[in-house]
C-alpha cells in the first residue's frame, strides 16, 4: 500500500526548484526556468534558485578564499605540489584581486580589462604555463593569433579564467578531490549499481565545500519558505549535491516536500529500486516533469490518490519502492508555457573563456537564453543513443509562432537577446519557419543550436538561418567513417557533412562537430581514416570546432538493446538497485582505444587553433600507424 501523503493546501503551496551543483556558470540551466514558468502558468506560487552558482560564488568570496588558504595551511609543505605552493605564497594578491576579477567577468567592470591584459594584476599559478604554448618563434605577443590588437576584452577573460582554474586547483587539491567548476563527485553517481559510494559520502563528516553548500540551502529554505523542493540534476556531476541539499532540508524541517528529477533520473535511475533515496526525497519523477507534477500536487491536495500518480516512484508502507504510472497524456510542447529567469541573479553569471576557438567558447562565454525548439528528436534513429527514453522518443514541435512568442516574452524579462536552442536535433522544417517568423516580426536576436547534418540544410537556408541570426551550429558527426556512419544509421554520409557545413560556414555561421570513437567494430585503420576525413574538414574550412568522445553502450540505445547486431557481447551487469545506464562491452576487434583517444583529442585541440593541418595524421598517432586510406583532395572534391 502507497502511504497517502496529509494534504498541505489550506494556503496553496509554495514551489521552490533548485539547480544544484554543479552546471553551468555562465548562464543558468534551463530545467527550473522551464518548470518555474509552467508551474506558474498553472496558478502555482514558484519560485526558484540556483545554488550551483552561489556555491561557487561563496567559495570565491573573501571567508571562503581564507577557508581554502587555512586547509592548505594544514598541510605539511613537503605533501604540497606545485599549484597548492603557488597559491599559498600569493594568497594575498589572490585575496585582494579575486572580487574584482569576478566584476569583470560578470559584466559589471569592463575597464579593469586593460589590468588584467598587463600580465601584472592577477597572480599567476600553473594554468598560466599553458600559455607557453602560443609563444611564437621572434618571442612576440603569444595570443595575438588569437586576440589580435584589439581583443582586450577577450583577452583578460581568459586570463581571469586560468586564474579561477588556479583557484580551483587549490581547492581540490586541499579540501575535497571531487570537486570541479562544472562537476562535483561525479564519480559517485555515474551508473553506480548500488547507493553504497552515495551513502558513504553523505554520511561522511562535511568538507568545507559541503558545509557552504548547508548554509547557502538553509538561507534559501529561510528566505523562500516552500513547503516542496524540486531538485532537477541534469548531469552526474550534480547528483552528490542534489542529495545534500535534500538531506540538509530534511534535517531543517522534515514535513518539507523534495521530489527528485531531471536528465539523470530519466536515464540512470529507470531501475530505482533502493528504499535509502527516500531517506531524501520523497518522490522521484521520471521523464518531462509537467503531468507528474501536476498529479503530485493534485495528490498532496488531497484531489487524487497515490495510485493516480504519474511516473513516480514512493517508498511504500512496507519499506519498499514503489513505481506509480497512471497513464495520462504528456502536456503537448506548445502548452508548456514561457520559461521565466525571474528570481535568478542573471548580474552574477561568469562569462569565462577557456577555449581560445571561437565555436568552443560559447559553452562558457556569454549569458544564453536557452530555449527548446521541439521535445525529442525527429530522426531517433542512432544506435548509440537513447532512442527508447522519452527525451529521445516522444518528439512534439512548439509553432514558430509561439517559439518567437517565447523569444520576444524572453527578452522583454532579461533584456538579453542570445539563444542557445537546446534540442537534442532541431528540424530544419521547423527552423526554417523559426527564421522566417523572426524576420517577419522585425525581432532582433543571436541564436546557435544543435542539429543533424542532412542535406534538408541547403546553402540557400543556411543564409535564410544567418539572416535570422544565427551565429553558429553544432551537430554530430560521430565517427567519420562512411561504413561506421550507416552502422549506426546516422542517416548522413562523410562528403554531405562536408557539403552542409560548408554551406552554413559560407553563410558566416561557425560549426562545431560532435565525433566519436570507440564505436563496435571500429578498428585503427577507421580511427586514423576518421582523423584524416577531420583534418581535412578543418582545412577547408567546413567546420572550426570539435569534440572527440568516447563512445560509451547504454542499456537504452539499440547497441545495449540489440548488441549482436552491432557485433559486440555485453558484459553483465551486477544487480542494480540504484544506477544503470552504462554497460561493458567486448569487441572483437580489440583497438586500443585510451590510447587512440588521447592522440586523437590533441590532433584536435591542435586543428581548433589552425595548428598541422597539413601534417600526416599519423604523426599524432606515434609509431606503426597504418597510413590513411582517404585520399588526400576527398573533401576538396566532394565540395565541388
Amino acid at each position: 500500500m502507497i502511504p497517502l501523503q496529509p494534504a498541505i493546501t489550506k494556503v496553496p503551496p509554495r514551489v521552490l526548484s533548485v539547480i544544484p551543483p554543479m552546471t553551468q556558470l555562465n548562464t543558468p540551466y534551463p530545467s527550473t526556468a522551464y518548470l518555474t514558468g509552467f508551474l506558474r502558468a498553472q496558478g502555482v506560487d514558484a519560485v526558484q534558485e540556483d545554488l550551483a552558482l552561489a556555491l561557487v560564488l561563496d567559495l570565491l568570496s573573501a571567508d571562503g578564499l581564507r577557508a581554502v588558504r587555512d586547509a592548505v595551511a594544514d598541510l605539511p609543505e613537503h605533501e604540497r605540489p606545485p599549484s597548492l605552493t603557488s597559491f599559498a605564497v600569493q594568497f594575498d594578491r589572490y585575496a585582494a584581486t579575486m572580487a574584482a576579477t569576478l566584476g569583470f567577468l560578470q559584466g559589471r567592470d569592463p575597464t579593469l580589462a586593460h589590468r588584467i591584459v598587463s600580465r601584472g594584476f592577477l597572480p599567476e599559478g600553473p594554468r598560466f604555463e599553458s600559455l607557453d604554448v602560443y609563444i611564437d618563434e621572434d618571442g612576440g605577443d603569444p595570443l595575438g593569433w588569437a586576440f589580435g590588437a584589439l581583443g582586450v576584452q577577450d583577452r583578460a577573460r581568459h586570463f581571469a579564467t586560468l586564474y579561477l582554474n588556479d583557484v580551483a586547483d587549490a581547492i581540490r587539491l586541499a579540501v575535497d578531490a571531487r570537486f570541479e567548476f562544472v562537476r562535483y563527485a561525479e564519480s559517485l553517481a555515474q551508473s553506480q549499481p548500488t547507493f553504497d559510494p552515495l551513502a558513504q559520502a553523505l554520511a561522511a563528516p562535511p568538507t568545507l565545500i559541503d558545509r557552504a553548500l548547508q548554509r547557502l540551502t538553509q538561507a534559501a529554505i529561510a528566505r523562500h519558505a516552500p513547503r516542496i523542493v524540486l531538485l532537477s540534476v541534469p548531469f552526474p556531476g550534480a547528483v552528490y549535491a542534489a542529495f545534500r541539499i535534500a538531506q540538509t532540508i530534511k534535517a531543517h524541517d522534515a514535513s518539507i516536500i523534495t521530489v527528485l528529477g531531471g536528465g539523470y533520473v530519466n536515464t540512470e535511475l529507470r531501475a530505482l529500486a533502493e528504499p535509502r533515496v527516500f531517506d531524501y526525497f520523497d518522490y522521484v519523477t521520471l521523464d518531462a516533469g509537467e503531468r507528474p507534477l501536476l498529479a503530485l500536487l493534485d495528490h498532496l491536495a488531497g484531489r487524487r490518490s497515490a495510485q493516480r500518480l504519474v511516473r513516480t516512484y514512493v517508498r511504500n508502507d512496507a519499506g519498499a519502492v514503489q513505481y506509480v504510472n497512471f497513464v495520462e497524456p504528456d502536456i503537448a510542447f506548445d502548452d508548456v508555457g514561457t520559461p521565466t529567469w525571474d528570481g535568478l541573479p542573471l548580474d552574477r553569471y561568469l562569462s569565462l573563456l577557456d577555449m581560445l576557438n571561437p565555436m568552443h567558447r560559447l559553452w562558457s562565454d556569454g549569458r544564453w537564453n536557452k530555449l527548446t525548439v521541439a521535445h525529442g528528436c525527429y530522426w531517433k534513429k542512432c544506435s548509440f543513443c537513447d532512442v527508447s527514453l522519452d527525451y529521445i522518443s516522444r518528439y512534439d514541435a512548439a509553432s514558430a509562432t509561439t517559439l518567437v512568442d517565447r523569444v520576444q516574452a524572453i527578452v522583454a524579462e532579461t533584456g538579453q537577446t542570445g539563444f542557445h536552442l537546446v534540442d537534442e536535433a532541431a528540424p530544419p522544417k521547423s527552423l526554417r519557419a523559426f527564421a522566417a517568423e523572426l524576420q517577419r516580426r522585425d525581432v532582433s536576436i543571436s541564436w546557435w543550436g544543435n542539429i543533424r547534418f542532412e542535406k534538408s540544410f541547403t546553402p540557400e537556408l543556411c543564409l535564410e538561418l544567418a539572416d535570422s541570426g544565427c551565429i553558429a551550429i553544432s551537430g554530430g558527426l560521430e565517427v567519420a567513417s562512411d561504413r561506421l556512419l550507416k552502422l549506426m544509421k546516422k542517416g548522413v554520409s562523410v562528403d554531405q557533412v562536408a557539403r552542409v557545413t560548408k554551406g552554413f560556414a559560407d553563410a558566416g555561421i561557425l560549426v562545431h562537430a560532435y565525433l566519436m570513437y570507440g564505436f563496435p567494430t571500429q578498428t585503427v585503420q577507421d580511427t586514423v581514416d576518421a582523423l584524416e576525413y577531420v583534418r581535412q574538414l578543418f582545412a577547408a574550412g567546413c567546420i572550426q570546432s570539435g569534440f572527440f568522445h568516447r563512445f560509451v553502450c547504454t542499456v537504452h540505445s539499440p547497441v545495449g538493446l540489440n548488441p549482436e547486431e552491432y557485433g559486440v557481447t555485453l558484459l553483465p551487469l551486477p544487480p542494480v538497485t540504484f544506477a544503470k545506464n552504462d554497460v561493458g562491452f567486448v569487441d572483437p576487434v580489440g583497438a586500443d582505444h585510451d590510447t587512440l583517444g588521447i592522440a586523437l583529442n590533441k590532433a584536435l585541440y591542435n586543428y581548433m587553433h589552425g595548428i598541422g593541418l597539413d601534417e600526416d595524421v599519423r604523426s599524432w598517432f606515434g609509431d606503426r600507424t597504418p597510413k590513411a586510406r582517404v585520399p588526400r583532395h576527398f573533401i576538396e572534391r566532394a565540395l565541388g
